[in-house]
């Protein structure tokens, strides 16, 4: 009997398995040539994964130059096209190995072994990579999956608290896109448990219902045509969230805090009941959540400003409409194309505003 859970993603480009264990030691296979790229910080811990190529995982080498310096580094250490890459560390990480992957000499094999909670529920499946330009964050990327994930609970036992709120945040988000029956099952499971450490065990069914969930998601739309775009839940506003503040507030927590700021749109649209009881029990359980988020940017004026113009800034908006996920009168997502007037813009300065001096 097999001493780890497996799933399986279907993807256009390959079918991967995602398996969780808990166990302890290095997973890296030593079959056939390997090379290992690592957050340094994992290294400075693990000590079984120490001889990889060490990245100091910021959001500034989330970049084209940090890639084309990992491409020298590996050439120089004698990578080719049938290396295997091995990349451990969170979703910056992730990013950076996705990407150079798939362009190393036209693409070699890979597997990720993610060591954050946001990365173990969220971002490991999926294929994405999302680099920064400029001020721009996630501008660039692409889809290239690994050819497998392993991913270990056991690494969660060294994470911050603030860590830990990114992943819950994330998991939450997933399972409340999802539908009802993902959401409820995450209520059943977690919500009496948000303010106290969650164990290895529900560590586990945590990463199992999240992952299960963004599965059904993305083998729906594995391109971000369709239902796949309701996972955007809260970005839109976090990623502004995130840039304004030089990534001081991190991206779980901003997520977090762009749903809140989703859900006061929606509601102040007329778009959805903020009493809904699907809406009002996130919105309990995030408020709950981000009351033990410490480390707070100080709320000014000059903040909001900034907040504003790196919403302004985002991707997906079009020349005449922001682009943002907000909730129904059933309580379900939608894609909300809002058009750019000047009321709309204060409707969406005042709701940045009503959430930020909550929580900073």
């Amino acid at each position: 009997m097999s001493d780890y859970y497996e799933l399986i993603v279907q993807s256009s480009i390959r079918h991967y398995p995602v398996r969780i264990a808990s166990h302890h030691g290095s997973v890296v296979s030593q079959d056939g040539p390997t090379m290992l790229v690592v957050d340094d910080t994992v290294a400075s811990v693990y000590p079984a994964y120490a001889h990889g190529f060490r990245v100091k995982a910021t959001e500034s080498c989330k970049t084209l130059d940090s890639v084309a310096r990992m491409i020298e580094a590996l050439r120089d250490h004698g990578a080719t096209r049938e290396t295997h890459l091995w990349a451990v560390g969170g979703g910056i990480i992730q990013d950076v190995s996705t990407f150079f992957a798939s362009v190393y000499m036209r693409g070699i094999q890979w597997t990720y072994v993610p060591t954050t909670l946001l990365g173990m529920v969220d971002s490991c499946i999926g294929g994405k990579s999302s680099l920064n330009v400029g001020p721009y964050k996630n501008i660039a990327g692409n889809f290239y999956p690994p050819h497998a994930i392993i991913v270990n609970p056991l690494f969660c036992r060294t994470l911050s608290r603030i860590q830990l709120i990114d992943g819950l945040c994330e998991a939450v988000k997933i399972c409340f896109a999802g539908g009802d029956a993902s959401f409820q099952q995450y209520r059943h499971l977690f919500f009496d448990s948000v303010s106290s450490p969650l164990s290895d065990s529900q560590l586990s069914m945590l990463i199992q219902l999240s992952l299960e969930t963004k599965k059904t998601v993305i083998e729906q739309d594995e391109f971000d045509q369709g239902p796949r775009l309701m996972l955007n839940f809260g970005h839109t506003f976090g990623h502004a969230l995130e840039g304004a503040t030089r990534y001081q507030i991190t991206h779980g927590v901003a997520v977090g805090l762009g749903i809140l700021m989703a859900i006061e749109w929606s509601h102040h649209s007329g778009l959805c009941d903020r009493s809904h009881p699907r809406v009002a029990a996130l919105w309990q359980y995030l408020t709950t959540l981000l009351m033990g988020w410490m480390d707070r940017p100080p709320h000014t004026t000059d903040l909001l400003d900034t907040v504003w113009a790196c919403f302004e800034s985002d991707k997906k908006h079009t020349a005449t409409h922001w682009q943002v996920i907000a909730c129904q009168a059933d309580g379900s997502l939608a894609r909300y194309p809002i058009p750019k007037t000047t009321e709309t813009q204060r409707m969406l300065y005042h709701v940045i505003d009503r959430i930020l001096t909550a929580y900073l």
